[in-house]
């Protein structure tokens, strides 16, 4: 793990953006610059996060981490569904086969939880009957565990919108996707969510709930983009819940309530991350990966074009 005094030394350099001669820009995402290379998808993290769908941030080794760990799942999920990983031949690059995205994601939970006017809980709370068109028994309380795992497809927002949540039924019924491919994505969501919490719960962390995005290559499906990460999925300490306080998290939502505290809803001025804070969030994620993979996380220098130009032209 690298020292409080380490990733605060690395905040100033931890924004980043890659630019890099003779690859396709095709798209920009909140972690993520994808390039077109011999019809192969180049992703190349940055360390970029979001909150509140408007708020970007810094924190130092993120891009690593979410690259890292999600190369690692890719591994831990092959035998249930494979992945458009190719190769990763810098920490900062992943080799993707080029895919043709779903319109919809899949949000798995495993507790009932959120403060959003959409989030599970609240709508739970205010009496909705079959929120998302889930069946959920009476007498639940906030974050109490789901009697077993709730999908609740969303589509993908354009930047700046919420995501629409459908129900299961709404997904075939719209001509999302097919009943065929639809599932096949709810069994892989579900076996890769399994072991996901398994994992966790195994490394003292418990896994809330994740976003995957599937996609079609070749016709079979297939995940990616990220995957079981601090930033698409919620991570608490699997230590005893205290009634009336909020879990402690280990991915992006301590961030969100960080800026909730501050009174920030995600309007105006940004305000400004004190470098004790943005380290200590560093070190959540760092310890994400640490716990999850069994391994020691050794940075590499922070995203910059001649050291990914240089490790593309090695990969082969």
């Amino acid at each position: 793990m690298l020292t409080t005094a380490e990733l605060i030394a690395a905040v100033p350099n931890a924004l980043t953006r890659v630019d890099l001669p003779g690859l396709g820009k095709r798209h920009e995402g909140k972690v993520r610059d994808f390039y077109l290379r011999g019809g192969q998808r180049v992703l190349i993290t940055t360390d970029r996060v979001s909150a509140f769908d408007r708020v970007v941030g810094a924190i130092p080794y993120k891009g690593q981490v979410l690259n890292q760990l999600s190369a690692w799942w890719f591994e831990q999920l092959a035998d249930i569904v494979p992945s458009h990983l190719i190769a990763m031949p810098d920490p900062n690059v992943t080799i993707a086969r080029e895919a043709t995205a779903l319109p919809v994601e899949v949000v798995v939970r495993g507790h009932i939880t959120g403060s959003t006017s959409t989030a599970l809980w609240t709508l739970y709370e205010q009496g909705v009957k079959r929120p998302y068109g889930l069946d959920l028994p009476k007498g639940l309380k906030k974050n109490d565990l789901l009697p077993e795992p709730a999908i609740a497809p969303t589509t993908k927002a354009a930047a700046g919108e919420h995501d629409e949540r459908l129900t299961e039924a709404e997904v075939v019924s719209r001509g999302l996707v097919t009943a065929a491919v639809w599932a096949d994505v709810r069994r892989a969501a579900l076996a890769c969510f399994k072991r996901g919490q398994e994992r966790a719960k195994a490394t003292g962390l418990v896994l809330v709930d994740t976003k995957y995005e599937f996609g079609l290559i070749g016709g079979k499906l297939a995940l990616i983009d990220e995957v079981h990460t601090p930033d698409c999925s919620r991570y608490w300490s699997a230590a005893p819940q205290v009634p009336g306080v909020e879990p402690e998290s280990y991915d992006k939502e301590h961030l969100r309530l960080w800026f909730a505290a501050q009174g920030y809803r995600g309007d105006g001025a940004i305000p400004p991350l004190p470098p004790h804070f943005v380290a200590e969030l560093a070190a959540r994620y760092i310890s994400v990966f640490e716990r999850l993979t069994g391994r020691a996380f050794v940075p590499a220098p922070l995203p910059a074009s001649p050291r990914i130009a240089r490790s593309l032209e090695s990969f082969r």
